[in-house]
Parts: structure tokens; C-alpha cells; sequence
């Protein structure tokens, strides 16, 4: 049309508002269409997901409720409750009368002699077995270090805990022992502990001695790792519990992949003072590639022409050996204790180890005595071969104790004096074994009873005297010290002796009644 006016608009279908009913019927249509091409097993599972969830929501507020109404008390038994109430202590009864709080005190330096509450005695109790623990040389090598360092590092060895006297000693230690690397704790203790579950983890498996000492068993509890126990030094056993797992192993192919073994033993065992079989146990980690890892904590610097411990004694290479850890607190006199092994190994722990990471480094005056002590074994040979043969003499004077049973090899310094025949009760064993070293300490001869952990043991020792033995010993000491210990035994076993031999004679004499018969044939 002329005049600009707009063209009449052309007929399309009517635009409907999403509000007109036509369209809502229309969007209803689609939706049933749509709803009716969906598969019925999807339906079906969101209805019942649906169904679910309602019931656990009316579920929960219906406990809720119930609890409440439960939870609701009166007055009265809020006040009655309350009085009858009586908190838990924080700390659980104590015998006032148990040895651990009445411990011996004592004066000095602990030497061939030691002063144990004024009274002097000979010292069969300490882990002294070198004699560094008062070495002149090692004191004045200890002092010089501590007028360049002061008494304290006050930082782990990452945080500027470490001084050149550390690394010195790490370098000393691996030389020693042959091996590439060591690494350096600040005690012994939390060396074997940390070691462990620097590697082994949670789905590996350890196979370990029943006999370890606890800070290995620590160290298996940090690992969160499958711990196999094999009886004391049972090669047999052992091979049993591997074929076993291999058999495992074969049903669970997977896991086995993933999961990896590890062999634990000491060189000398702290509670038995046995030697480890070692030599078999090798043949077993090649055949079933396990990791071995031995505490030389006893055996390092008493065993081997120069000191080396197990390895040396039993002509075992290092190439053999995955970890060795040891404690310098016992042959050494110091603190602390180290780990050796292939660098790649061991500086692992440099990073994993927590008590490397977490804990102020080993204070500088003591890593400079334990460099001394080592210095002083690789001059003087002949240390060791007396060692040895005072331990001799000591295994012959305590070996035939009436009432009493000697365990440990011959040449070990650490011995245990254990019962014949057991009271039938732990605490009466340790009556006794407490008045043997009680009228020994009367008597000038310093003994001391094992102690364990008995509630976290994982394979409680038996009650026993543990016998130390030191190069600072004579001979002519170590035989007075077993005469005297014979005369207490003497003294003490043999009236019970003489009275079960008597009662035996009595019984043997007695005529059986009537009686006696008449139930004797049931």
C-alpha cells in the first residue's frame, strides 16, 4: 500500500503462549512420547533409588525421635545418675611397692665397678662390653668436641642439626662395615624403630623371629605391615610360613605383585644371646627374593676379627645383606645408633626415616666418642679375641647353677640366667630371681633382672637374669663373681631340693590303702 503503510501481516499458525493450554497439552504429549521411549530397567531402577532415599530420611528422624525420647531423663535420675557416677582415673592403680618405683641409684661412671646406692660392686649388668664407656681417650675426644659445638645440636639434621662430626662418623661407620652408606640416628632405639616402616609398608609382609627385641617390634607396628612370626632361629619353620604364602601368593596373583617380603633377625639376639642362622636363611631370601634386614645391635664391634659383627663372623658379603641396624649405646659406650647399607637403600631414609627427620640430631661431643671408639677397635685387634674369652669364662662359671638354666652362646657377651622349673606364676619368678640379685648386690656383684614390656610383647621372654660380659672384667673377677652367685643358688635351691627329694621317699614308702585302690582303678 502506498503511504508507507505496513504490508498486512501473511497467515502463519497462531503463536501460542507457553502459558496457553494448547501448548501446555502439547508439552505433555512430548513428555509422555519421550517417557514411553525409555527403557524399563531405567524406571525401574530410579524408582527404586527414589523409594530408597525416602526411607532413609523417614528412617533417620524416626531414630532421632527415638533417641530423644530415650535421652530424656527426669530430674531425679539426672540426679541419681550423678551420684552414682565416678570418673575413670587418669592413670590406672600402682603397687607402691613395684620395683620400677623404687629404682637403684647410681654414682659414677659405669666401669668394671659401679656404684649402685653406696655400695660398690663388680659390674655384670651394663652393655659396657669394650669398656668406651669411661675410656680416657674417648672422654677427651668427647670434651674437645664439645668446646667446638657445645653439649647439643638443638635441630634434626635437615634444620641445621648437622655438624661435620656427624657426617665424619657416617663416612667412618660405612668404611668400617664395607658397606656405601650410612646414615646417623640420635638413639638406638628409634633406629631399628624408624628403619622398618621407612620401607615396608601397609600390603607387604614380614618375616620375623619370635625372639626380636622391642624396638624392631615397634618397628613392625609403625609398618602396618603382615607380620609372619617363625619360632626361634627355625629355619624349617620359616621355609614352612614362606612355602605357605607362596601358595597365597598363587591365589592372588595381583596382590602378590604389589606386596613385598621382608626378612628380619639380629645378629646376636638381646633376649636370648643366641647366634642367628643366618648361612640357611640366605639360601631362603635368594629362592623367595626377600628383603633382609639384621639388628646388629649385640653382635656389632663383640663377633669377627675386627668387630664387624655377623656378617664378618660368618664370611657373609654385604651384597647379601639389604639393611644392617645398630645401636651404638652397647660395644660403642655412646648414644645413638645408625643404619648401613647401598646408597640407594639407605639414603631413603634420609627422607622417610622419622627419627632422622623428626628428632634434634645426636649431640655432636657423642658422635665424636663413638669416632673415637671405632678408631681405638681398628688399631687394637686383640680387644675382641678377650671379649671372647672372657665370655668363655663367663658361660663356664654360670652354666651349672643349681636351680637355674644358662642361655646364649658361649661367646656372647649377653647371657640369660632363666628357672629350671617355673613357679607356675610370672610374679613368683620374679620373687625369686629379685632375691638372687638382691643377696648378689649384698655380696659386691652387680646383677639385673630382663625387663620387658609384658603387656605389649608380642612373645613374652621368660623371667630371667640378664649377664653382661666386659673386656674391663678379669678373669679372677668373673670367677668370683659365679662362686658367689653358686653359694646364693646353693643356699636357695637346695632346701627345696632336699624337701621335694624327701616328700618323693615318702610317697615311694607309703603302702597304698584300701582306698587309695578302690580310686586308683578309675
Amino acid at each position: 500500500m502506498a503511504g508507507g503503510n505496513p504490508s498486512p501481516r501473511s497467515e502463519t499458525p497462531l503463536d501460542l503462549d507457553a502459558d496457553h493450554p494448547e501448548s501446555m497439552w502439547r508439552q505433555c504429549v512430548d513428555f509422555a512420547v519421550t517417557f514411553s521411549q525409555v527403557p524399563s530397567y531405567h524406571l525401574i531402577l530410579e524408582g527404586f533409588l527414589i523409594s530408597w532415599v525416602v526411607w532413609l530420611l523417614v528412617r533417620r528422624v524416626s531414630n532421632r525421635n527415638k533417641r530423644l525420647r530415650a535421652e530424656k531423663l527426669t530430674k531425679e535420675e539426672e540426679e541419681e545418675l550423678l551420684a552414682e557416677w565416678t570418673p575413670e582415673p587418669l592413670v590406672p592403680e600402682v603397687d607402691p611397692n613395684h620395683p620400677a618405683l623404687h629404682v637403684p641409684v647410681v654414682d659414677g661412671k659405669p666401669g668394671k665397678h659401679i656404684n649402685i646406692d653406696g655400695r660398690d660392686c663388680l659390674n655384670l649388668a651394663t652393655h659396657n662390653y669394650l669398656g668406651f664407656a669411661g675410656n680416657e681417650i674417648v672422654e677427651k675426644s668427647a670434651i674437645e668436641c664439645i668446646r667446638k659445638f657445645g653439649v647439643g645440636s638443638c635441630g634434626p639434621r635437615a634444620f641445621y642439626g648437622t655438624a661435620d662430626i656427624h657426617v665424619y662418623l657416617e663416612e667412618k661407620l660405612a668404611s668400617f662395615l664395607g658397606a656405601e652408606q650410612a646414615v646417623l640416628y640420635s638413639y638406638g632405639f628409634s633406629t631399628i624403630a624408624s628403619a622398618i616402616p621407612a620401607y615396608a609398608k601397609k600390603g607387604d609382609i614380614i618375616f620375623v623371629d619370635e625372639c626380636v627385641n622391642f624396638a624392631i617390634q615397634k618397628g613392625l607396628d609403625a609398618s602396618r605391615s603382615k607380620i609372619k612370626y617363625f619360632r626361634h632361629n627355625d629355619v624349617d619353620h620359616l621355609r614352612q610360613l614362606l612355602e605357605q604364602q607362596a601358595n597365597e601368593d598363587k591365589k592372588h596373583p595381583k596382590q602378590a605383585k604389589v606386596s613385598r617380603r621382608f626378612l628380619i633377625v639380629e645378629g646376636i639376639y638381646m633376649n636370648t644371646g643366641t647366634l642367628c642362622n643366618i648361612e640357611p636363611m640366605l639360601a631362603l631370601k635368594r629362592q623367595y627374593k626377600l628383603r633382609l634386614f639384621i639388628d646388629e645391635s649385640v653382635s656389632f664391634g663383640t663377633i669377627g676379627e675386627h668387630g664387624r659383627g655377623i656378617t664378618e663372623y660368618k664370611n657373609i658379603s654385604m651384597d647379601d645383606i639389604d639393611l644392617i641396624m645398630a645401636t651404638l649405646e652397647y660395644a660403642i659406650g655412646s648414644i645413638g645408633g645408625f643404619c648401613v647399607g647401598t646408597t640407594y637403600v639407605v639414603e631413603h631414609q634420609t627422607l622417610a626415616g622419622l627419627g632422622y627427620c623428626f628428632s634434634a640430631s645426636l649431640p655432636p661431643m657423642l658422635a665424636a666418642g663413638a669416632f673415637k671408639a671405632i678408631e681405638l677397635m681398628e688399631q687394637d685387634l686383640g680387644m675382641f679375641q678377650q671379649l671372647r674369652e672372657k665370655a668363655e669364662e663367663m658361660h663356664n662359671g654360670f652354666e651349672d647353677l643349681l636351680g637355674l638354666k644358662l642361655v646364649g652362646e658361649r661367646f656372647s657377651p649377653v647371657k640369660h640366667l632363666r628357672l629350671e622349673s617355673s613357679r607356675g606364676n610370672r610374679e613368683e619368678d620374679k620373687a625369686v630371681m629379685a632375691s638372687i640379685i638382691t643377696k648378689a648386690r649384698e655380696e659386691g656383684i652387680a646383677l639385673v633382672m630382663a625387663s620387658y614390656l609384658e603387656d605389649a610383647e608380642a612373645h613374652l621372654p621368660p623371667v630371667s637374669i640378664r649377664l653382661t660380659c666386659s673386656t674391663l672384667l678379669s678373669l679372677e673377677d668373673i670367677r668370683r663373681a659365679s662362686k658367689i652367685v653358686h653359694e646364693i643358688c646353693d643356699n636357695l635351691f637346695s632346701p627345696l631340693e632336699t624337701a621335694k627329694d624327701g616328700v618323693e621317699q615318702q610317697v615311694d614308702q607309703i603302702q597304698p590303702s584300701e582306698s587309695t585302690s578302690q580310686f586308683a582303678e578309675f
